[in-house]
C-alpha cells in the first residue's frame, strides 16, 4: 500500500474586472449554502468557517458584510469554476469564499459565457441567462486542507497530481472535501472514474463532524446522496440511514 500526502487548499477569488473601492461601506461575499462544517445557510442564519472568515475580512476593512447565498452542484455538467466567475462577473458579490485553489481553476476560462447557479434573489429569467465571464484572481490560500491518497497493492504509478489519477479507479466518500475536488477537477476528468461509498465504509469521523454541527445551533436536515447506487439504491439508502442515525443518536 502506498499513500501520497497532497494538501488542498482554499482561498478568496474574484473577478479580474471586479474591484472593492474604499467608499463602499458593504462587503459583499458568496457563500454556498450547503457545504458544512465551512459555509451553511440556515434560514436566514448562517455558519461556517469560510463565513467567519468573510466577517474577519469585513471587520479588517471596516465593512459590514453582506452574503449572498447560491446552490452549488457537484455533478457532471456542473463547474465551480464557472459558478463562482459567474457569480462574480455578474455583480452578485464581489468575492467568493471557499474557492479550491487549482491551477486549472484560475485565469481566463476556456468558454466567454455560462449560467449563474441557483442563488438567493434568483428569478426563473436569471437561471436561464448567461453572464460574460471575467479572468479569476485569488486571495492568498486561508485554509490547508492534507489529503492522502491511498493506492491498491500493485499500482506502482508515480502519483505526483490530480492529473496522475487518470486512468484509475478511484474510490471517495461521496460529499465531502475530496469528492469536491476529484469531482470538479478539469470540469469533471475524472468524473467516470469515481466510486462513492455509503456512509460508515469511508474514513470520516462522522461523530466529530455531527457534533461540531450540533454545536453551531444547527437543527435542520442531514441528507445524504446516493446517485452512484442506481443497482441497489434501496440497501444503500437504508445502510446510511442506519450509520448517520445511530452516529446522531450518541451525540
Amino acid at each position: 500500500m502506498i499513500r501520497l500526502r497532497v494538501t488542498a487548499l482554499a482561498a478568496l477569488v474574484l473577478a479580474g474586472t471586479a474591484t472593492i473601492a474604499p467608499a463602499q461601506d458593504t462587503l459583499s461575499v458568496c457563500l454556498d449554502e450547503n457545504v458544512p462544517p465551512y459555509s451553511a445557510r440556515h434560514g436566514r442564519d448562517g455558519s461556517g468557517f469560510d463565513l467567519a472568515v468573510a466577517e474577519a475580512v469585513a471587520q479588517r476593512l471596516g465593512r459590514s458584510l453582506a452574503v449572498q447565498w447560491f446552490e452549488s452542484k457537484v455533478e457532471t455538467d456542473s463547474s465551480s469554476t464557472l459558478a463562482a466567475d459567474a457569480l462574480l462577473s455578474d455583480g452578485r458579490c464581489q468575492l467568493v469564499a471557499g474557492y479550491p485553489l487549482i491551477k486549472d481553476a484560475l485565469g481566463k476560462p476556456a468558454v466567454e459565457t455560462a449560467r449563474l447557479p441557483d442563488y438567493d434573489g434568483a428569478t426563473p429569467a436569471d437561471r436561464r441567462r448567461r453572464v460574460a465571464l471575467g479572468t479569476l484572481v485569488a486571495s492568498r490560500a486561508y485554509h490547508h486542507a492534507p489529503l492522502t491518497v491511498v493506492l491498491a497493492p500493485g499500482v506502482a504509478k508515480p502519483i505526483t497530481g490530480l492529473a496522475d489519477l487518470e486512468g484509475l479507479k478511484l474510490v471517495i466518500e461521496a460529499s465531502t472535501l475530496e469528492d469536491t475536488i476529484l469531482m470538479t477537477y478539469r470540469d469533471g476528468a475524472l468524473v467516470n472514474q469515481i466510486t462513492h461509498l455509503v456512509p460508515g465504509r469511508g474514513a470520516i469521523d462522522f461523530a466529530a463532524t455531527l457534533g461540531a454541527i450540533a454545536g453551531t445551533g444547527y437543527d435542520g436536515w442531514v441528507t445524504v446522496e446516493l446517485y452512484p447506487y442506481i443497482d441497489e439504491p434501496d440497501t444503500a439508502a437504508r445502510e446510511a440511514f442506519a450509520y448517520v442515525t445511530a452516529a446522531l443518536e450518541r451525540l
